[in-house]
């Protein structure tokens, strides 16, 4: 959910784009599935909640995927 309109926040993409740029931010480059160990040991945050901010991120140019199928920090 982009916005939610409940009393959670920490479901909305934006809230878990800022939790996967800080485990990037520690990182800098991890495999997409230890990136989503990391961030789970921080939050817990569905699969498809965690790809849906990793393609938040791409698309305002935060993250993007190498060509080792890495996840890279931009910024």
């Amino acid at each position: 959910m982009l916005l939610p309109d409940n009393i959670k926040p920490e479901l909305s993409i934006y809230y878990i784009g800022s939790q996967i740029l800080s485990v990037l931010k520690d990182n800098r480059s991890l495999p997409l599935i230890n990136l989503f160990q990391k961030l789970r040991e921080r939050s817990s945050v569905s699969f498809q909640s965690f790809v849906l901010g990793l393609d938040w991120l791409y698309l305002i140019n935060a993250a993007e995927v190498n060509e080792q199928g890495d996840v890279v920090l931009c910024i």
